[in-house]
């Protein structure tokens, strides 16, 4: 079923599960995000409904020989459930010491920030304010700097697939903090810049919420990730600074390829306007994202009367428990989706 965005993982995978804190779900993924009454109104043109109660961990959608698959869920349910506290915590305090991020909110339904890649390891999307109204670039110029602010002889490379450049006349609006020499070279807001700026101010925060025994940085990585002491193990978050730009459907994401019947271009226009996001997780390049549209996507799977999210869940079962075990996985739910 090729109906997916993003090339591959890290930075670009959906939700493995349906992860409402305290409530086992009654369907994956069951819902998009906390949605504002502009976005519900968007999922009704759809043809979709807004998430709704949760069934009672009890109520199995599974027959007796899928209550496995089950059972992980609602123990990914709890871990979720403390690893959002944390991750509001910390956020919380980031966005008081920089005005350029915001807080991760906490949900007691289903929380769209935080994408399960496998059982102990997790994708958080943390949002950046000050920048808006995007626009896309129309002159293309070359990049001669380095990250260090040395000048190359030859420029860099461009942006291939799903990636791209983002300067800060971009938007129609920003604050005065994008165009500091801490995220910014040569008008462009880099994402590496962006990071190192960002995992600065996640060491600081885990010390100020007094969570150095529960939460540690994982430097040997060059994305920000932290491990997470739950009650039941330890699980790896990946930070990631994200731009959201809704609305706005980018020109290099052709979608849906030519002569497809499914879906419909009422529904593809509907799917659209929710759109996209930028990823900081590379260098000189911000990877477009596409989780929203995706996870809409994902929730029509069975329209037909199939059976295709059963299916899927018992492949991710076998992966998790067969193929691909333990932390660091190097096939996740997003190849299976592909």
């Amino acid at each position: 079923m090729h109906i997916w965005l993003h090339p591959q993982r890290p930075c670009s995978s959906t939700s493995e599960y349906d992860c409402s804190p305290g409530s086992a779900g009654t369907g994956w993924p069951h819902s998009l995000y906390r949605m504002s009454s502009q976005q519900g109104n968007r999922l009704s043109s759809c043809g979709l409904k807004s998430p709704g109660p949760h069934s009672a961990p009890g109520d199995s959608p599974f027959p007796p020989e899928h209550r496995q698959v089950d059972l992980r869920r609602q123990q990914i349910s709890q871990i979720v459930e403390e690893v959002q506290r944390v991750v509001h915590h910390l956020t919380t305090e980031i966005s008081l010491q920089d005005l350029r991020f915001q807080a991760v909110p906490y949900s007691d339904t289903y929380n769209g920030n935080i994408k399960v890649l496998a059982p102990s390891q997790f994708l958080v999307t943390v949002p950046v304010k000050g920048l808006v109204g995007y626009r896309e670039a129309r002159e293309q110029r070359w990049r001669y700097y380095t990250l260090r602010g040395t000048r190359l002889p030859c420029p860099l490379q461009d942006p291939e697939g799903l990636r791209q450049w983002l300067e800060a006349e971009q938007f129609m609006k920003s604050q005065w903090q994008w165009h500091e020499a801490d995220v910014n070279i040569e008008g462009d807001i880099v994402p590496a810049k962006v990071l190192q700026v960002f995992r600065k101010l996640v060491e600081n925060a885990i010390g100020t919420c007094h969570l150095s025994g529960k939460v540690s940085m994982l430097t040997q990585l060059s994305a920000v990730w932290v491990a997470v002491e739950t009650s039941t193990c330890q699980v790896e978050l990946e930070l990631v600074p994200t731009v959201e730009i809704p609305t706005v459907w980018p020109e290099k994401a052709r979608w849906p390829p030519c002569l497809k019947r499914w879906p419909s271009r009422q529904r593809v226009e509907c799917i659209k306007s929710f759109g996209f996001a930028l990823l900081a997780c590379s260098n000189y390049h911000w990877q477009q994202s596409f989780l929203q549209a995706e996870q809409v996507l994902l929730d029509q799977l069975d329209e037909d009367g199939g059976c295709r999210r059963k299916c899927f869940q018992a492949l991710r079962q076998m992966k998790e428990d067969v193929w691909c075990p333990g932390k660091r996985p190097v096939v996740t739910s997003h190849h299976l989706q592909d």
